[in-house]
């Protein structure tokens, strides 16, 4: 096979100089024709489209095709042609194949058929292939691109945070614990306890639910810090909306409070978003036509509206005319309680039908070092809420005030020996600062139109399933 300058198809699709031999590799998707012609729809993950190779018949003999079916692998040298056919541009009338892999028909899962979600999850190893996760993913991709671009473009330092850590940061959920110990011979001490002494870090460690208080620390030196991470929560939740390892973005800007805190993220999201359209138009159109046709009019929905600023309380009040006025939800409404999806749903897509800024949450219902309000009832959080996802952010502005923190953490029951090291930026230069934290995933489901997490995420860890 002649040594061809191999070209990928996205660009491929796009070349004009037709008559110029090119070559191309992938996986074939389809082929099909009749006894004088054959036409082989290939794709390398570069783009949704596919190239159709032509391959004349009186060039090629059967035994030469026989291997190319459905999953193959294979390169094509040929002539760049202008297509005749609907759909596409240009296609390759193929004058070399060379098959680097088969696939055999009767094995192969992905043939030319509908396949549903919960089945391409058994076979994850294999769903890129498809359509619809070769577009989440490549989205995913542009996803992480957008950013870190953001964060860059404003100054902002990536900093690592550690994934093995001894915090918890704020009891957000139960942590999957590291250790080298022999799990079938524990020692313990004198009082029952496990002895870590001759564990590898010689106390508990674990994999860390959050990297923002080693971000704040980070924040309080270089000003302005993003963390972009694996996290993880070993928690029994079995919904479309929860996973065991997901990514984290949080940043963390020393100087400033809740009103730029809020800005920060309205635009950070609309960034990410506009992004997506810019960059990944073909396969979001892809998945809207597929799962979800209002997806590219919630897209520029949250882009074309700044976002309702409303406190906690006027949400409650909001809530409770709603029940009132007769709508029904399934958990309760009252002053205190930690709002559900369905609750803040309905103040984005039924009240206001705009993206909502949620601030000023009960003390009791969040982290100990959150700033607390005059009133002393409230805190600086903010939640940013989205159309058919809810909460999509949620972050604060800071304690600053070191006997206000300590005496929070007291309360709730949280040792000072465990974070000495986080009380010290509150010792030595305090200043206010704000950050907030997005689930990266949650950003998935919302740009894709996904209706399940474990469909934006290469290879999904749920309870029960650590496959792959």
């Amino acid at each position: 096979m002649k040594n061809i300058e191999r070209v990928i198809i996205s660009k491929a699709l796009k070349r004009v100089d037709f008559g110029k031999e090119i070559n191309i590799k992938g996986w074939v998707r389809t082929r099909r024709g009749n006894k004088n012609v054959s036409f082989i729809a290939i794709n390398d993950g570069s783009t949704i489209n596919n190239i159709q190779v032509v391959v004349d018949l009186t060039k090629f003999s059967e035994e030469e095709l026989k291997p190319v079916t459905t999953g193959a692998s294979v390169s094509v040298n040929g002539l760049l042609t202008q297509s005749m056919g609907q759909g596409q541009s240009v296609e390759i009338q193929a004058t070399e194949i060379e098959i680097y892999g088969t696939a055999d028909p009767e094995k192969y899962p992905l043939q030319k058929k509908g396949h549903t979600l919960e089945y391409l999850r058994e076979i994850a190893h294999l769903r890129p292939r498809t359509n619809t996760f070769g577009a989440v993913f490549r989205i995913r991709h542009n996803m992480a691109m957008a950013v870190h671009s953001f964060f860059h473009e404003r100054g902002f330092f990536y900093f690592h945070t550690p994934i093995i850590t001894s915090s918890d940061c704020e009891g957000a959920g139960q942590m999957f614990q590291v250790t080298t110990m022999n799990l079938y011979d524990l020692k313990k001490d004198e009082f029952g306890s496990i002895d870590y002494s001759g564990d590898f870090f010689g106390s508990p460690a674990a994999l860390t639910v959050s990297g923002q208080l080693e971000g704040e620390l980070g924040a309080m030196a270089l000003g302005a810090i993003y963390t972009f991470g694996p996290t993880f929560r070993a928690e029994n939740s079995n919904t479309p909306r929860h996973l065991a390892e997901f990514w984290m973005i949080e940043p963390e800007v020393a100087f400033i409070e809740i009103a730029e805190n809020m800005q920060l993220a309205q635009d950070f999201v609309q960034y990410c978003v506009n992004w997506a359209l810019k960059n990944c138009i073909e396969d979001v159109e892809f998945l809207a036509k597929m799962y979800d046709n209002e997806l590219i009019d919630r897209l520029k929905f949250v882009i074309e509206n700044d976002f309702v600023r409303l406190t906690y309380t006027e949400g409650i009040e909001i809530l409770l005319k709603a029940i009132e006025n007769g709508v029904k939800f399934e958990f309760p409404v009252e002053w205190g309680v930690d709002l559900q999806s369905e609750h803040e749903r309905y103040l984005v897509e039924q009240h206001f039908k705009k993206p909502v800024i949620l601030t000023d949450y009960p003390k009791e219902i969040k982290s100990f070092y959150m700033k607390q309000n005059a009133d002393g009832k409230t805190v600086r959080a903010m939640d940013v809420l989205f159309p058919k996802i809810g909460e999509i952010i949620g972050g604060s502005q800071r304690e600053e005030d070191l006997e206000k923190l300590t005496h929070r953490a007291k309360e709730m029951n949280i040792p000072e020996k465990d974070i000495w090291w986080y009380l010290d930026t509150r010792r030595f230069g305090t200043a206010p600062h704000s950050g907030f934290g997005l689930g990266f995933e949650r950003l998935m489901l919302f740009v894709t139109g996904m209706q399940n997490i474990r469909d934006v995420i290469p290879f999904p860890r749920t309870p029960k399933n650590a496959t792959f």
